[in-house]
């Protein structure tokens, strides 16, 4: 049975782990390896790690970074950039990683989808919208934000769940490190929508943000990234996690 889950999203900048604020302006936070040792201890439930060069510059997936952390990490783990064939999610899964994120390559041949899904299984491929507010609703971008598609988000949710996406993480590039809470209207039209499994990334600044969304929204994936690498008013680094008592509160709540 699904189970509500937190899952601390880091983001890979020339081989170094950053943080973003609405997709820009990278802040160097540490080493990715030396992050997925910390978050192991932390025994936390799921990790995902993007590489963010990879589909801007047109390169495929760093497989020697991807073979490091899969050995290294010891929760699900789901990689994403650069991907582009059904042939790179099954490199991919055989190295050790559970799911494989996918965006841009899956707007332009939302059929590599239903390939991927063929090869590894459904469960394993993710597909990650990333959207802006825009009059009368959001609109997908790619490329970190940079090419708008023209695309309805909530209808390319239901597309991509179609195609055959196991799961699907919707990224609020509006509230990406703002840490001012989720989009809670994006989530809701999302989720009555769509089925598959969905994890909600951008503007999670506290454990009552996600309290708020497991609230509102049942089984779901929260996600965040400036939570589980900054603490405090000045954003010093420090790679953090919730303590057990504070999750089990948390999922509690969420089937109260």
């Amino acid at each position: 049975m699904l189970r509500p889950r937190i899952i601390p999203s880091l983001l890979i900048h020339n081989q170094g782990l950053v943080k973003t604020t609405a997709f820009a302006a990278p802040k160097y936070v540490g080493d990715p390896i030396n992050a997925v040792r910390i978050f192991n201890d932390k025994e936390v439930d799921e990790l995902s790690v993007f590489d963010i060069d990879a589909t801007v510059a047109g390169r495929p997936p760093d497989y020697g970074l991807i073979e490091r952390l899969a050995a290294e990490c010891r929760m699900p783990l789901c990689y994403g950039g650069g991907v582009t064939t059904e042939a790179q999610f099954g490199e991919i899964v055989s190295l050790g990683v559970e799911k494989v994120a996918v965006s841009a390559a899956a707007i332009a041949d939302p059929d590599l989808v239903t390939r991927a899904a063929t090869m590894v299984g459904g469960q394993s491929v993710v597909v990650v919208l990333d959207v802006k507010r825009r009059q009368g609703g959001y609109e997908v971008f790619t490329h970190n934000g940079r090419t708008a598609t023209g695309l309805d988000a909530v209808e390319t949710a239901r597309r991509m769940a179609d195609a055959g996406a196991g799961e699907l993480v919707i990224n609020a590039i509006d509230q990406d490190g703002a840490m001012h809470g989720y989009d809670q209207t994006l989530v809701a039209a999302v989720r009555v929508a769509v089925t598959v499994p969905l994890t909600i990334l951008g503007g999670c600044g506290s454990l009552a943000h996600m309290a708020g969304l497991f609230r509102d929204h049942g089984t779901i994936g929260a996600a965040a990234g400036s939570l589980f690498v900054f603490k405090g008013i000045y954003r010093a680094v420090l790679i953090n996690y919730p303590a057990r008592a504070d999750r089990d509160a948390l999922v509690a709540g969420a089937r109260s």
